[in-house]
């Protein structure tokens, strides 16, 4: 994941936001202690959510208490308690930021070199979690396989991102694993795909990267192609937040689950419509808010 799955801050309610922060913390402390201290720079608050949407459904309350860290070592703060569940969170966000720095590497950007930095972090995931480090190894394979092939065609291109997360949540839940919570983590693999995709046209059209909306639309820049593939574009995010809140509805949670409601029902909505209807920096037109598909875009749900 590449930090788009956040929550609509002002519907979050105070518990939820502590326990947000407390999570996102108590990670932090869970890949120092399974990956060493380096790989903790590579934290995403994607992973915060999806520790408790695997903490949740396993049926594993997160134990909380107010501590320091070498951050913020002035005032107390809640953070949750190191867990089994939690560190293997922390092999699958060390190994992400691995692989997706080698992926770096090899387009040629210059921060690629920090591979290094993570690379005694991803010797650990082989230890402890290796089955987290082959899924991400073989699914990035997929994707540049792909890649290579120059695929123009979306739900292909998506396939390994989607498979992944599907894949990965089959290891992290095991015997709570079932259809809808692989249908679920599947469309968000697929969700984080295109946002990525849809976010970095400009960049990726500039660079001469691949980019699987550039191969099917050909533009110059993210609004033109957004104005062109409109129609297509927002079908497609639609039918993702149906299935996801189809997923949603199925599963069964031992919990409150108000926070992973309000991130996917509310949150992957907001973060669409602002990229989708973002400025295109490349061209300066501003931005793009075509009134009838910004009302086709499914709105969150109050």
């Amino acid at each position: 994941m590449f930090g788009y799955i956040s929550p609509d801050t002002p519907y979050l309610f105070k518990k939820d936001e502590t326990l947000y922060k407390a999570l996102y913390c108590g990670l932090c402390k869970s890949i120092g202690a399974g990956c060493g201290q380096i790989a903790r720079t590579a934290l995403q608050y994607d992973m915060a959510f999806t520790s408790a949407l695997v903490h949740n459904i396993r049926g594993e309350d997160v134990k909380i208490k107010k501590a320091r860290c070498a951050i913020h070592w002035l005032k107390r703060r809640p953070i949750a308690a190191v867990d089994d569940t939690a560190i293997a969170l922390g092999c699958v966000n060390t190994s992400l930021a691995y692989f997706k720095l080698c992926d770096d590497k090899a387009d040629g950007e210059k921060r690629g070199v920090l591979r290094h930095l993570y690379k005694s972090g991803y010797k650990r995931v082989l230890k402890r979690h290796p089955r987290v480090a082959e899924i991400i190894s073989n699914q990035m394979q997929a994707q540049s396989a792909l890649e290579k092939a120059n695929c123009a065609v979306i739900d292909e291109a998506c396939e390994p991102t989607a498979n992944m997360m599907k894949e990965l949540s089959v290891y992290l839940l095991k015997e709570y694993s079932t259809a809808q919570t692989q249908k679920l983590f599947y469309n968000l693999g697929k969700w984080v795909y295109l946002i990525d995709a849809l976010d970095d046209y400009d960049k990726d059209v500039k660079k001469s990267r691949y980019n699987v909306l550039f191969n099917v639309y050909g533009e110059n820049c993210r609004s033109e192609a957004v104005k062109k593939g409109e129609k297509e574009l927002v079908f497609i995010f639609d039918m993702l937040f149906a299935q996801l809140r189809e997923s949603l509805s199925a599963i069964q949670f031992h919990f409150n689950h108000d926070l992973t409601d309000n991130i996917i029902l509310r949150g992957i909505p907001l973060k669409t419509r602002t990229v989708f209807y973002g400025g295109c920096g490349s061209c300066g037109n501003g931005t793009v808010q075509p009134v009838q598909a910004q009302k086709s875009l499914k709105k969150p749900q109050e």
